[in-house]
């Protein structure tokens, strides 16, 4: 059977996240001007749910209502980054400025990806969040699952081969070095010996620093 959906490509990931960076960093990204940055938000979500068949009629989401609600929660996503900027630029010496992470750390790149992804997943679109953190993952080296629960101020340095998983939860505060693996600790099997989706990865409690290759 042909898929009835056009998946996005990385260009068209990049041109969303880019806007939504420009939203929230406009001294820093540029205003979006002329774009219609809530038109694409509405068409890649409309994509994600045409991924998802409908059990009944008439209970299609509302891909225009979830675009307003992700566009509702930019400010909070704004300040969570702040948070992760201000946990990198406090804890690496050789970071000069804000400025300096925003523009060449990897950890701006995969947090902003990862913040978006997470709060699509929260309010139940299918796909896309993955697409997001997919994207990230390909340019970072930073594999973040966008269910995963990671609270503010989290900070990455280096970044390379870092893996969280999708039950993993962070507090506030952690700081987390290349090399690290938030893996699951255990699969559990039904009768059928299907995995079970519950929580099988660490809980990573407030100020906690994690260093390389853990």
């Amino acid at each position: 059977m042909q898929p009835k959906f056009i998946l996005p490509t990385s260009a068209d990931i990049d041109l969303m996240m880019h806007e939504v960076a420009s939203v929230l960093f406009p001294e820093v990204f540029g205003a979006i001007g002329d774009s219609d940055f809530y038109g694409l938000l509405v068409h890649h979500i409309c994509f994600a749910f045409s991924t998802q068949e409908q059990k009944a009629e008439g209970t299609s989401p509302d891909a225009e209502a979830v675009a307003s609600q992700l566009v509702g929660q930019l400010p909070l996503i704004g300040n969570l980054l702040r948070s992760d900027i201000d946990a990198v630029a406090t804890n690496d010496p050789a970071v000069t400025s804000p400025l300096e992470v925003i523009s060449c750390y990897p950890a701006f790149t995969a947090m902003l990806h990862y913040r978006v992804a997470h709060a699509l997943h929260k309010l139940g679109v299918p796909l896309l969040p993955r697409i997001i953190t997919e994207r990230a993952h390909s340019v970072t080296g930073i594999d973040i699952h966008p269910a995963a629960e990671i609270g503010a101020a989290f900070g990455i340095d280096h970044g390379t081969g870092i893996v969280i998983g999708a039950t993993a939860i962070i507090g506030t505060g952690v700081m987390v070095y290349q090399g690290v693996t938030l893996g699951a600790k255990h699969f559990t099997r039904d009768v059928a010996g299907r995995m079970i989706d519950e929580p099988r990865h660490p809980i990573v409690e407030d100020h906690v620093t994690i260093y390389s290759n853990t």
